[in-house]
């Protein structure tokens, strides 16, 4: 399934936790579409060995009929994957998170992945995603293999690391120093055809800042988002609803015999440059349904 906005939340989860077997089998949180086995930053070096054990063991555990989470893996560096693409059931996942991508680092799992199918997350966390050039040359090189490439994850906890920084308790991260970053990306990558994630919230018990943040995350077309808790999960993909005004925008925009020009709800309507939004709101209605206003059944 080759669509980044059904990810919905995608919840990362170290390789280390001895219930993986629940998660991965979709009976722990059923409501999960995604999920990333990390055996990166998540994991601690001494225990990696019993974390590539623990991956190794689940793999050919994985129901291959489709039920549970979609699912990713995280490698620490292109030694690593090469180590776990020889692993019995590596076929089951949907794919790899290609941690601290840039243009120099990138090549080395590509060239790994050369006779596999799996499909690819580059993430941009490193400093070189603070330089127009770099991200560049980067978002030119996927473009070259732009059919593997599902989405492009923006690690925003390394990127703000890098300048010696760390998440708001009060404000999201577009009222932080990465707001200008962020946008940078979303015009780097987006208009040519890539879908972007949105950062983790890593103050998991802020859950009126998360919905503002998603709101945020909508705003700029980011319409997947990392995930470290599962009890934000529902919280993401309830953001994630469309408004039933939206969705008559985006109906009327795409109809066939739509004017070139129109007026609806009090705002201008233009297929020509609206239909790109309109095709989002119409995929975010059907992986995540319509929100209702609850007084709506009342009146």
């Amino acid at each position: 399934m080759r669509d980044a906005t059904s990810l919905g939340a995608t919840l990362y989860l170290p390789t280390t936790r001895r219930d993986l077997g629940p998660i991965v089998s979709g009976t722990r949180y059923p409501e999960l579409r995604s999920a990333v086995l990390c055996l990166e930053d998540s994991v601690r070096p001494d225990d990696l060995p019993a974390a590539m054990a623990n991956l190794a063991a689940l793999l050919p555990t994985i129901d291959p009929s489709g039920h549970g989470p979609r699912l990713f893996v995280r490698p620490r560096d292109p030694a690593m994957l090469a180590r776990i693409l020889q692993m019995p059931g590596i076929e089951r996942i949907e794919g790899f998170v290609v941690p601290k991508a840039t243009a120099d680092s990138f090549p080395a799992y590509l060239h790994l992945l050369a006779n596999h199918t799996h499909m690819l997350m580059p993430t941009l966390e490193t400093r070189e995603m603070f330089d127009l050039d770099q991200v560049r040359r980067l978002r030119d090189q996927l473009v070259g293999v732009q059919g593997r490439i599902l989405a492009v994850r923006i690690g925003g906890n390394d990127l703000l690391q890098q300048i010696g920084a760390r998440r708001s308790l009060e404000r999201t991260l577009y009222e932080g120093p990465l707001a200008a970053t962020i946008g940078a990306l979303v015009a780097a990558f987006a208009p040519f055809g890539f879908a972007l994630s949105a950062p983790v919230l890593e103050h998991f018990a802020c859950h009126d800042l998360l919905r503002r943040e998603v709101a945020r995350d909508v705003e700029h077309g980011l319409l997947t988002k990392t995930a470290i808790h599962p009890d934000q999960v529902a919280i993401i993909h309830d953001g994630y609803r469309v408004e039933p005004s939206e969705l008559a925008e985006a109906r009327a925009m795409l109809a066939a015999d739509s004017p070139a020009v129109f007026a609806l709800s009090g705002s201008m309507c233009e297929p020509a440059t609206h239909r790109r939004w309109a095709q989002s709101i119409l995929r975010r209605a059907e992986c995540f349904g319509i929100r209702h206003d609850p007084l709506a059944a009342v009146i």
